[in-house]
């Protein structure tokens, strides 16, 4: 390999800074004799402070490189900047002097970004080819010394419907040839209106509010490449309940929509509604020792967090059931006292007697309009009384005709998990499994927070004048307090719409209007479409799991996988490619998480078993996924809205047909140059390789 694009790969390390889209890159000059050998700079700490005040922006970056070479290094610091973002303060000091920088427009940083890929050979920072740039010589880099780089900069964000976006770009891997040591994000927002939904489809943050008004949020990791933006969603509004519709639509397809609700964060107690919950513990001889402890503890907790105002009632059964009490009564503190009693003095002992202790549940309630939630936990397969499941699980859904909702908590691994995943999905509830390692009361105690306070019950949502279709969940959950409802979907037709949202507040129906708008064209939220396509995934594969295989569900599954470069147990090859590639080595981060249940069908439909927990686990994971999965697959990337395949050394985008005319263009030809700066758009493509097909403004081009 030559040492100029050995250099590239190893030491144009990205800074990981900003606000509307930009990394800043230390471009290291080559080493006066081509002999030398380099080692990679790293990047010992990269920390972001994000302060956003009535829409505006100020993100300071802090970075620290670390020189490992017994020699100085000299380079360019580039900091490639979106129209509107300005550059309030920058601090890079050598031998106690400011080094000085300079901005320059979008018309003239494309002759720097050019003159780059020109002379390393290396097409990656193509992708900054509309952006205007930051950038200053960094001399010396002393050897095994250290350059500290702080930059703060600022932008007005766009407000859209009351839904505000800000982007940070954290995709370095292109760049950096070794982990960074730390990255962290620490950011704060701060309106005049009520902020309600706080939501970022890239990474896991901890958000914490102070008031209804400020919200702070942080995202920290160790030892890590970033591979994605860090992109942040806030809807601000005056309304109960907040409705935020995000969108991405082609010209000429049919467009993707994800809808948030959410209510306030903080809700008057007396509009907390009034729940019914019946408790059903599985008391049989294998809940003994530390799972009926536990399970104790659970309900003792649970009991303890009834509102003023809830009903509930404790069935615990084995060969047969009994009740706390004959139906649901009132949690005052006198009852709560007495059921306590009643959970310590349980004996693990007996059989297994599902399916009378869930329809003795479902009558608890009386026909009640009240939400009605069963928390069902148990540790086996039905052992005594009717144990045929098929015969079960129709009972129950029989039994159900409150629409009570079915949470069910599986203990341990020796459990069916088909059989608990369809009592729950079938009843309006989801299942949770407790492994072997975990403790029961901490699992359950964690999901009774999260119900505690109903705000919104019976849901259902319309949409005027739009048409939609495969929307997931298939069916919209309760809203509670705290909470917040991600539903996903496409639309057909454009315009101006309304949201309808109605449900039940203390028996009596009530409805809420949002006016929102669907574009013919929004090619901004580009995570959307592999969102949307994840959930119908897990939903065609947890049918198959529960109902079994057919071949017209299979030939959906691979038709979406293969579009979306998801991996499935029907997608196998797309294991093999990149085998097939030579990425054969060790897996990358993640990759046997990826591959483990996903390998193979067979290892889809085991119903108990590690194996069985894990499939039921790895289902409802990607059915409630609202975060951009990024494949750890190094024969699959994805730019945006597209996925491409690596095949034969040529990066192929997946909606390519064999066959199909492409505009060839020449890699550094002068048709290629002229093809760069006429489409500056297209340069996150070409930033892939120096061979790649993909399409752009609907044609077809073929880079060789």
């Amino acid at each position: 390999m030559k040492w100029k694009i050995l250099f590239f790969a190893a030491l144009a390390i990205t800074l990981l800074p900003t606000l509307a889209s930009a990394d800043g890159i230390i471009i290291i000059d080559p080493p006066p004799h081509p002999d030398e050998q380099v080692i990679p700079m790293e990047v010992i700490y990269h920390r972001v402070k994000i302060n956003i005040t009535k829409g505006v922006a100020v993100t300071h970056i802090d970075e620290v490189f670390h020189n490992p070479n017994d020699m100085d290094l000299e380079g360019t610091f580039i900091f490639p900047l979106l129209v509107g973002a300005s550059i309030s303060e920058f601090s890079l000091y050598i031998d106690g002097k400011k080094v000085n920088g300079e901005v320059l427009p979008a018309d003239e940083a494309r002759d720097i970004y050019e003159d780059i890929v020109r002379k390393l050979k290396d097409p990656a920072l193509l992708e900054y080819m509309d952006r205007n740039l930051f950038k200053l010589r960094v001399y010396p880099i002393p050897a095994r010394g250290e350059r500290r780089i702080e930059l703060t900069y600022t932008e007005t964000l766009k407000y859209d419907f009351g839904t505000v976006k800000y982007v940070y770009p954290l995709d370095t891997e292109k760049y950096s040839s070794a982990p960074l040591d730390e990255v962290t994000i620490d950011a704060s927002i701060k309106t005049d209106i009520p902020i309600k939904s706080v939501y970022s489809p890239s990474h896991e943050v901890d958000i914490a509010r102070k008031g209804e008004k400020e919200v702070r949020l942080s995202y920290e990791e160790k030892n890590i490449l970033p591979d994605k933006d860090f992109v942040l969603y806030y809807t601000l509004s005056k309304e109960e309940i907040d409705a935020s519709l995000i969108t991405y639509r082609e010209r000429g397809d049919d467009g993707f929509f994800m809808l948030l609700l959410t209510p306030n964060p903080e809700v008057d107690p007396n509009d907390v509604i009034p729940k019914d919950v019946t408790f059903v513990l599985d008391t049989s001889g294998s809940m003994k020792g530390d799972k009926i402890r536990q399970a104790q503890d659970a309900l003792i907790f649970c009991i303890k967090s009834l509102n003023e105002g809830d009903r509930f009632n404790i069935i615990r059964f084995a060969t047969d059931t009994e009740s706390f009490k004959k139906g649901l009564i009132s949690a005052n503190k006198k009852i709560k006292g007495e059921a306590q009693d009643f959970v310590n003095d349980i004996k693990a002992m007996g059989g297994t007697n599902i399916n009378d202790a869930l329809l003795l549940a479902l009558k608890s309630n009386g026909g009640s309009k009240r939400p009605h939630m069963v928390i069902f936990i148990t540790d086996g397969e039905p052992t005594v009384g009717e144990t045929d499941l098929p015969n079960i699980i129709d009972n129950v859904k029989r039994g159900n005709k409150d629409k009570a909702r079915i949470f069910v908590f599986g203990v341990g691994e020796e459990i069916n998990t088909h059989l608990l995943d369809k009592i729950s999905s079938e009843n309006h509830g989801v299942s949770e499994y407790v492994k072997p390692s975990e403790r029961i009361d901490n699992t359950v105690s964690n999901f009774i927070k999260k119900i505690q306070s109903p705000v919104l019950s019976n849901i259902s949502i319309d949409m005027t004048k739009i048409k939609v279709k495969d929307v997931f969940p298939k069916e919209p959950p309760d809203l509670f307090a705290g909470s917040q409802v991600t539903i996903v979907g496409r639309y057909n037709g454009s315009g101006k719409s309304t949201i309808l949202l109605t449900g039940f507040v203390n028996k009596k129906k009530v409805a809420f209007e949002y006016p929102v708008n669907f574009p013919d064209r929004d090619t901004e939220s580009d995570f959307l479409p592999r969102i949307w396509a994840t959930r119908k995934i897990a939903y065609l594969l947890d049918e198959i799991r529960l109902n079994g295989e057919n071949r017209e569900l299979v030939d959906e599954i691979i038709r979406l996988a293969t579009d979306f470069g998801i991996v499935t147990p029907y997608t196998s090859f797309l294991v093999l490619e990149d085998q097939r590639e030579g990425f054969g080595g060790a897996p990358a981060p993640g990759a046997d998480e990826e591959l483990d249940v996903m390998s193979e069908p067979s290892m889809l439909t085991k119903k108990s078993g590690s194996f069985g927990v894990k499939s039921a686990e790895k289902m409802r994971d990607l059915k409630e996924t609202d975060k951009v999965k990024t494949s750890h697959l190094m024969s699959i990337k994805q730019v945006g809205e597209r996925t491409f395949f690596l095949r034969e050394k040529v990066w192929v985008d997946s909606e390519y047909k064999k066959g199909t005319k492409t505009n060839e263009i020449k890699y550094g030809s002068k048709k290629y140059w002229e093809f760069v700066r006429n489409n500056p758009k297209a340069g996150r493509y070409l930033s892939l390789g120096k061979m790649i097909i993909f399409n752009y403004e609907a044609n077809w081009y073929s880079i060789n």
